[in-house]
């Protein structure tokens, strides 16, 4: 018989990147008592990864749960970023409520659109949280224009266009039912999840039902399945079936060895759990996203939808620089090849394929920022390999006709950058959709353009709008072919010999174009020092010395002034890569080089290309 479980409800946090919904989970967390008063705790908890701290965003969806009177709160904290929407997608299935929040300025965005879809899609209850109204330049009443207009182009049903509004500021850690109601906790936000969020429901008595949604990996326990428990009661030491909506031929009989539920920020071990309740199974090598726990008696699986197909792919490589081997720990394909399976345990939007060189693997994902914050986990875990330039994955129809994925981008510039950005995207095979003013002097731009049009777009957008410029983009499905790019207008700096970097040397190459190294630093030959202000590439000597003589000159003793080098970041160094040169990572320097480090045979391999 279908029941309901009152004592409990899940919702998930979704939200445009940057809107603050791990702030509003660390707010959820200290007023619900999870914390103890006297308790330091680390600003945006949630945001466990030093990457997602440094960068202030998240990456992985995170479980927790809070208690509210009598009531248990399991909350999953999603990511914002498109790049990781395949994280969105399938922590969706867990939940019965979805708090959107809004930036009171900022208003709906890109990415709010694809993440409401989403819950949407999948009839989930909703509450909008507009959060930051203590913005001096907050606009709450407009934004709920914008989210109910949001609502109708999505073809909501009527029960979730009259859902409620919350006001919040999470940073001041208030919420209220309207702007003109004083409040100073999270009360109103509380009350309105138990009211407006309905509880889960199933059937204790029917055979039992768990569709893992996400994987959790631990050094010590190896895989954790995450899930709800649909139907049924699942208990410690239980034998169960493993069976896959997509996959007809799994059934694995195995024991369920550790039970864990959600307390605060901490996995708590239980006997057993009933329907409702959101588990972490441990003790099964090769459980996968998507796969339903069930009773021996009667396995039968939950569908589950696909998860989005990456778009764009670099080569990982083995590092064969001249300077192989000198900074890593782990240096083998042996190394690259099992650091890049034990990814796939994690992360459901990545692919992973072995190509015709064992040394070589062709790593897919969503987008740029996903695969560069793997490439930046790998680095500081002591990995030293070598990347190629990001390509995108291109599809074709039963004509076979190339399609090519596209982006819808939407972006905010200054009104006197305008120009400047719509000539340099229509370069970029970019179509402009749409043009309109918002606050501030500011001009919305809504492009569609090729996925990648994109690549290695950012740091000329930035320069172009002076740092004020804001793009978004999300993936906006195939389109046929729009023919050729030109990615970059200028040459490199290639260095001639092997060696250390001496200033005389680098003097004199400043005079050709952009330095990206200073004196002292190692470099070999084939790799690239700079950026010339030429469309070709230029071969420097920034090992030469000075040929000493018995004649002093009046200025000899003078001192060589050099130019700062230009430090390219992570993905700065990615974008500015061309296809026929590779970026160099190990833990301690990022090296651009040539893929052909001999000159010559770059030169034959060029005119006979």
């Amino acid at each position: 018989m279908i029941t309901n479980r009152d004592d409990i409800r899940n919702i998930a946090i979704i939200a445009h990147v940057d809107h603050g919904k791990t702030t509003l989970v660390d707010e959820l967390l200290k007023q619900s008592g999870t914390f103890r008063a006297n308790q330091e705790v680390a600003e945006r908890v949630m945001d466990s990864n030093d990457i997602e701290r440094e960068r202030g965003i998240t990456i992985l969806s995170k479980n927790t749960a809070v208690h509210y009177k009598d009531t248990k709160i399991n909350i999953i904290d999603t990511p914002g970023h498109a790049d990781f929407g395949g994280e969105v997608e399938r922590v969706l299935k867990m939940v019965n409520g979805v708090i959107l929040v809004v930036d009171a300025y900022e208003g709906v965005m890109p990415q709010t659109k694809f993440v409401l879809q989403k819950a949407l899609e999948l009839n989930l209850d909703l509450i909008v949280c507009v959060n930051k109204i203590d913005r001096p330049e907050a606009r709450p009443d407009e934004v709920v224009d914008e989210v109910l207009e949001l609502l109708l182009d999505l073809d909501a049903n009527d029960k979730q266009l009259d859902c409620p509004f919350v006001f919040a500021s999470a940073r001041d850690g208030y919420a209220k039912y309207d702007m003109d109601t004083p409040s100073d906790s999270m009360e109103p936000l509380f009350e309105t999840v138990i009211k407006s969020i309905p509880a889960p429901n199933g059937d204790p008595e029917a055979p039992l039902q768990v569709l893992i949604s996400t994987i959790d990996y631990n050094d010590y326990v190896g895989r954790i399945g995450v899930g709800k428990v649909d139907n049924g009661v699942i208990k410690i030491n239980q034998e169960v079936m493993i069976v896959n909506h997509h996959d007809s031929d799994r059934r694995e009989r195995v024991k369920v060895t550790k039970l864990y539920e959600f307390e605060g920020l901490n996995k708590v071990e239980v006997n057993e759990a009933g329907i409702g309740s959101i588990v972490a199974i441990s003790g099964i090598n090769d459980i996968k996203i998507g796969d339903t726990i069930c009773s021996v008696d009667a396995p039968d699986a939950i569908p589950f939808q696909k998860i989005s197909e990456p778009t764009i792919s670099m080569n990982f490589m083995v590092n064969d620089s001249p300077l192989a081997g000198q900074e890593g720990k782990f240096v083998t394909s042996r190394h690259l090849r099992e650091r890049l399976m034990r990814e796939l345990n994690t992360d459901v939007s990545l692919r992973v394929e072995e190509t015709d060189n064992t040394d070589c693997f062709k790593v897919s994902g969503r987008g740029e920022l996903h695969l560069s914050v793997l490439i930046e986990n790998m680095r500081r875990e002591g990995y030293e390999f070598a990347v190629s330039k990001a390509e995108v994955i291109y599809h074709y129809d039963e004509r076979g006709h190339r399609l090519e994925p596209m982006e819808a981008a939407y972006i905010d510039v200054p009104e006197e950058c305008a120009g400047t950005v719509i000539q340099k995207l229509s370069m970029r095979k970019g179509e402009l959709a749409g043009m309109a003013p918002i606050n501030g002097g500011a001009t919305r731009l809504e492009f569609s353009i090729p996925s990648r049009g994109l690549i290695g777009y950012t740091n000329e957008f930035l320069t172009d709008t002076r740092g004020s410029g804001v793009i978004n983009t999300i993936f906006d499905g195939y389109a046929p072919y729009k023919g050729d790019i030109q990615y970059r207008k200028q040459g490199s700096l290639i260095a001639f010999e092997n060696g250390e970097a001496i200033t005389y040397g680098l003097f004199n190459a400043q005079e050709r174009g952009t330095l990206f190294i200073g004196p002292g630093e190692k470099v070999y030959g084939g790799m690239i020092v700079g950026q010339t202000g030429r469309a070709e590439d230029i071969e420097v000597n920034v090992c030469k010395t000075k040929h000493l003589t018995n004649t002093r000159s009046s200025s000899a003793d003078d001192a060589l002034r050099l130019v700062p080098p230009r430090i390219l970041s992570l993905e700065q160094s990615l974008e500015f890569i061309d296809t026929d040169e590779l970026l160099e990572v190990t833990p301690k320097n990022l090296r651009i080089r040539k893929k052909i480090l001999d000159s010559t045979a770059r030169y034959r391999a060029k005119k006979n290309g």
